[in-house]
């Protein structure tokens, strides 16, 4: 049986440490523990939430982020058909389908749709996981012909947590 792919986005790691959420971070770490670490799922993200993670100016977290992706199997995507992903990209934000101001939100989902990861994992809930941005995303990508459904979604839904 083939695995089905996982793309991190930052927030999907960043609440390994979010003190301030305790539950998200308890499921989070559940996550990367239980289901990252056994290889349950082929793990990806790419130089975008490297990009993101440097961009944290405080030296420690941005040094905790990215031992995770050392220390978790992780892989980091190249990116690939790089035009292509930047041309989704923009659409979603010209389109309003993401904010103006979320270029990287919306790189992320334009990288899973050209490459076809099967979900997108995010704690994002304003601007990526929620039923009312996948359908909007969906829609657009279904109008421009990228058919493979990519879905949106929090580690509690693949974890099964609190069931």
């Amino acid at each position: 049986m083939v695995k089905a792919s996982l793309y991190l986005d930052t927030s999907a790691i960043n609440f390994l440490f979010a003190d301030d959420a305790p539950e998200k971070k308890e499921i989070t770490i559940d996550f990367f523990d239980n289901f990252i670490r056994l290889g349950v799922y082929d793990t990806y993200i790419t130089e975008f939430v490297i990009a993101e993670i440097n961009q944290n100016t405080n030296e420690l977290e941005r040094e905790r982020l990215l031992k995770i992706v050392e220390e978790y199997p992780i892989e980091i995507l190249p990116i690939e058909k790089g035009e292509e992903v930047g041309l989704l990209a923009q659409n979603y934000l010209d389109n309003g389908i993401m904010p103006p101001k979320k270029l990287f939100d919306a790189l992320h989902v334009a990288f899973c749709v050209v490459t076809k990861i099967d979900y997108l994992v995010s704690w994002n809930f304003k601007h990526l996981a929620n039923i009312n941005r996948e359908r909007r995303v969906l829609a657009k990508n279904y109008e421009l012909g990228y058919i493979h459904p990519l879905r949106i979604i929090t580690p509690t839904e693949l974890t099964g947590y609190g069931n």
